[in-house]
This record gives C-alpha cells, structure tokens and sequence, in this order.
C-alpha cells in the first residue's frame, strides 16, 4: 500500500442523495447507521470504515449498490453521531458490536462486507470468526494483520504525535491493531470469497509515509501478499480514499461478488 493507512489519518456516477441516517439504541448507546433495503434482492452490503471515517466516506457507492441490494452502513462508537463506548476497541469487540447492529436492523446473513483500511482488517477478522455469515469480503485498500507494528514500538514522536491528534476513540482503536491483527491470524481461512482493492499510485510526486508505525520490510509484503491466493486482485490510480476518488472502481469491486438484478428503489432508514 503506497499511501499506507496513518497517511489517511492527516486527511462518477451519479446517484441518488442518501436520506439521513438514523439512530438508535443498541446495547445500552446511541448508534448512528444508514439502512437503504431493496425490495426484491436478498443480498445485504455491509460497509465497515476507515480511522477517522464516517459513513460520508463511502461518497456515492451505498446509494449505487442499493440499486442492487439492501445496504448497511455505520458509524462505530466513538464516531459521528455515534455515542463513544467504554468496551475495549479491539476487533473482537467491534466485530460483535457489529453484529449486534445487523439484528437489530433485521438484516439477515451471509453478507458481502466492505472494508476500508482499518475496517477491512475488522472484517476479515469477521469473515473468519464467523464464516457462515460471510458470502464474500472486499477489501479496499485495506490493513492486514502485522502491517502495523505494536504501538509501543513506534518511534516516540508517532505516539506523542497520533495521543495529541486522534481523539481517544482512534487512539484506543489504533492500540489494538496489532492485536486485532493476531486474532485474524489465529483463525483459519474459511475459503471466503475475496476481493482485493488495492491504491498504486503512479504519479513520480506520491510519497509513501509511514510514519515508523509499518513494517516495510519485503518478507512481512510478501506475508500480506500471501494472505488470500484465492482472492481477485484489483489495483488503481487512485487515493487512500478511494470511495471518493475512484467510486467506479469501488462499485465494480463489489459488484464482482453480487449477481445482477433488476433495479429497485431502496428505502432508507
């Protein structure tokens, strides 16, 4: 990953404007989430965010795969109009808050779930642990496990820098990466189908940073690159946010694992 993950911490089709999203009361906290349900199709999209990111994030792509099937968007503790949870923030946890969401919302597996940066490593740790749920996972520029070194071995600047910076919700979050990383590894590849998305910027002025947060070296690239050799590779010009940047290509990336239908009016929540 050329512009890695921190570097999105410092910062098409047309389609129909998204209504606003809703909250409710899920487990004791207030959760904002977006639920665009199609009328006839039975496959559910759920999308998972970046660091930092809102649902504004995925841009125009959930109005655009609602008109092939229901859509599931969030907002985890801490972020947006979503209320800051006293659990821990490693990815067990947003995993079961996640599903937890689902049920209430009445959206009824397998799902394709879409994950940006650190969400996608929040949802292969969900394709994992529960593979019977999962009928495909599409990651979008995303983190895998032992990119991100344990936040004690980033250089001291970083961690005085990211605590200064990130509101305690990120930080917490950024502390469990390399944990969350552990937990997707201790569980077996259940064949799932996947797709990766990659950002290979081919400009000569991109500048990869990484802030000594990543390991860089070529066996832990080799690692990442060896996770899923079933999975379909894609890449871009693009940007970290590539939702924004480059909707097109993240629309085709996960209509590669849903089948065409008929268009519907998708109604919002």
């Amino acid at each position: 990953m050329l512009i890695p993950f921190l570097l999105s911490f410092c910062a098409a089709t047309a389609a129909p404007a998204l209504p606003v999203p809703a909250i409710d009361s899920i487990g004791g906290r207030q959760l904002e989430s977006l639920t665009l349900r199609h009328a006839t199709s039975r496959d559910v999209v759920v999308f998972e965010n970046g660091s930092r990111a809102t649902i504004e994030k995925w841009g125009t792509v959930p109005a655009r795969l609602a008109q092939q099937a229901s859509v599931f968007a969030y907002n985890r503790p801490g972020y947006g109009h979503s209320e800051a949870a006293a659990t821990p923030r490693d990815g067990r946890t947003i995993v079961e808050e996640l599903r937890a969401a689902l049920r209430f919302k009445g959206l009824a597996p397998p799902y394709v779930l879409v994950g940006h940066s650190l969400g996608g490593l929040y949802l292969q740790l969900y394709a994992r642990a529960y593979p019977r749920e999962v009928k495909a996972l599409v990651l979008v520029d995303a983190l895998y496990p032992r990119m991100v070194r344990p936040v004690q071995e980033f250089p001291w600047l970083t961690r005085i820098a990211g605590r200064l910076a990130f509101s305690r919700t990120v930080w917490r979050e950024i502390e469990h990466i390399d944990a969350t990383g552990e937990m997707v590894l201790d569980l077996p590849d259940a064949g799932t189908p996947v797709v990766r998305l990659e950002n290979r910027p081919v400009s000569s002025t991109a500048i990869a940073v990484d802030f000594g947060a990543f390991r860089m070296d070529q066996a832990s690239r080799d690692a990442v690159k060896a996770l899923y050799p079933q999975a379909v590779n894609m890449a871009a010009d693009s940007s970290h946010q590539m939702a924004l940047t480059s909707p097109d290509v993240v629309v085709a990336a996960i209509r590669q694992v849903l089948p065409p239908a008929a268009e519907k009016v998708a109604l919002g929540e």
